[in-house]
């Protein structure tokens, strides 16, 4: 059964970080290309970052340049997002997505809470 399982979401005060992890199973995401996305309340889906396969050529989203970090380990069959300096717009459910490039194969998480508050 194909499953992408986030975790280590929670509630952070601002300038805190958290590390986000998305799980793979039922496939290696070794050939996927996987992204992290987000969704605040009353808001669209967003990109926040992405990470290619196999060479790991990675993207953000201007307003999370420089503060977080996508990497993915093919061994755990993981990706994870690195979020430092949280500030409370970073408020939002966050996604991890999978995607192939040599077929129409395109996973989503169920998303974890990530909540930036004093």
């Amino acid at each position: 059964q194909v499953q992408l399982v986030e975790s280590g979401g929670g509630v952070v005060q601002p300038g805190g970080s958290l590390r986000l992890s998305c799980a793979a199973s039922g496939f290696s995401l070794s050939r996927y290309g996987m992204s992290w996305y987000r969704q605040a309340p009353g808001k669209e889906r967003e990109l926040v970052a992405d990470i290619s396969a196999p060479v790991g050529i990675t993207k953000y989203a201007d307003s999370v340049k420089g503060r977080f970090t996508i990497s993915r380990d093919n061994a755990k069959n993981t990706v994870y997002l690195q979020m430092n300096s949280l500030k409370p717009e970073n408020t939002a459910v966050y996604y991890c997505n999978a995607r192939a490039y040599s077929s129409n194969n395109d996973y989503w998480g169920q998303g974890t809470q990530v909540t930036v508050s004093s």
